[in-house]
């Protein structure tokens, strides 16, 4: 379908697409199989000034909003969603900055961001705080000249490889989430570290792993906001990057139409291609209808939250159900289509089938997006 994209919206996605073939697709087999992180393809996507994407042109980039990263990110799914979450966890790391933070901050961290120079990382989720993000329990204590951080942060995409992160933690207990604020903790910070490393059943060319912050001291102009408003900072921040994560399911959703279907055009049973068969041409129209609706609905998405709306949570959580749902059931058909080829390594749609499971988990599961949704409409319909 024809979604008329600007001249430099067609650039964006058109040079995306290119990388995603010339560089990503080559490596990504080998990049999963041994479970590394893909620095080499990032730098290739900064030397391709897709960062600058990320970040507005006030501060050296060239993003004028969600739409334009989603177009970005939905043709590097294409190549490996892997790589792909890598650079849209450093636009969502970067996020809480634009939304919150001090020119001082913005000015100091986001230029370095658009060139690919530094790479940022979203630091929410411990191991007792996850769907209940209120359950987080790292501290921030006013050490006067300097912030005191404790804890650990658990699943954190970029963790170890990024130099900047956004990171929540609790300036005031007793209030619970209300009395949490945002800082920024950079790579070296004293007294902070990365723990375990995790070895995932997809995305395994993006690292996963723990920060630990024990008596973690950074400057007092690190807070992003002020202080007792992180939590709202966090809320507003995924409103925004979850037509990101969106995007992903719908890149994916066609990688993995495209290769069912080159392979039913190829594969012959009974004596003619497996597409002539009613039952295949079935699944795969269901897939093809499965995706083009998920691009519709996340391109309309971006568009909305980029005007600001009142409803950008019900939205937002809308697009992210629906594409990552279409995600996993196309990556299956695919699966499906292909029968045994398909389940082998040889072939990429095993590989699809295993990172669309983490789209319907990360940046809040689906089961917690149609809370979202529910509890959005009971208050429209009061």
């Amino acid at each position: 379908m024809d979604y008329f994209l600007t001249e430099e919206q067609r650039m964006i996605k058109e040079t995306a697409r290119e990388l995603a073939e010339a560089k990503i697709i080559p490596k990504r087999a080998e990049l999963d199989e041994r479970n590394e992180f893909a620095g080499e393809l990032l730098a290739d996507i900064a030397k391709a000034d897709l960062f600058a994407v990320l970040v507005p042109e006030a501060y050296g980039g060239m993003g004028t909003g969600i739409f334009d990263i989603v177009l970005a990110l939905e043709e590097l799914a294409r190549g490996c969603v892997g790589v792909a979450t890598s650079f849209a966890a450093c636009g969502l790391g970067i996020l809480p900055i634009l939304i919150s933070g001090s020119e001082e901050l913005k000015q100091k961290y986001l230029p370095a961001v658009a060139e690919g120079k530094s790479l940022a990382a979203f630091g929410l989720t411990e191991a007792n705080a996850g769907s209940d993000a209120a359950g987080i329990r790292t501290t921030a204590v006013d050490g006067g000249d300097c912030w005191i951080l404790n804890g650990t942060k658990q699943w954190i995409t970029n963790g170890g490889e990024a130099q900047i992160y956004s990171v929540i933690a609790l300036t005031n207990p007793e209030k619970g989430i209300r009395g949490a604020s945002m800082f920024v903790v950079e790579d070296g910070d004293p007294g902070f570290s990365y723990g375990k490393k995790e070895n995932k059943m997809g995305i395994r060319s993006s690292a996963t792993c723990e920060l630990v912050m024990k008596d973690c001291r950074i400057p007092k102009d690190r807070l992003i906001g002020r202080k007792g408003t992180g939590f709202i900072t966090v809320m507003k921040t995924l409103d925004v990057s979850r037509p990101g994560i969106a995007s992903l399911g719908v890149g994916l959703a066609q990688a993995a139409l495209d290769e069912a279907a080159r392979y039913a055009k190829q594969r012959v049973q009974f004596g003619k291609p497996i597409i002539s068969f009613q039952a295949v041409q079935h699944m795969l129209a269901d897939m093809a209808i499965q995706t083009e609706a998920a691009r519709g609905l996340v391109y309309g998405a971006a568009r909305h939250i980029d005007a600001h709306p009142e409803d950008a949570s019900k939205i937002s959580s809308m697009c992210k159900v629906f594409a990552t749902d279409t995600a996993m059931k196309v990556t299956t058909d695919a699966v499906q289509v292909m029968g045994g080829y398909g389940y082998m390594k040889e072939y990429p749609v095993e590989k699809m089938m295993r990172d669309a499971k983490i789209l319907q988990i990360y940046e809040g599961t689906n089961q917690i997006q149609r809370n979202v949704i529910g509890q959005k409409l009971n208050r429209e319909y009061a």
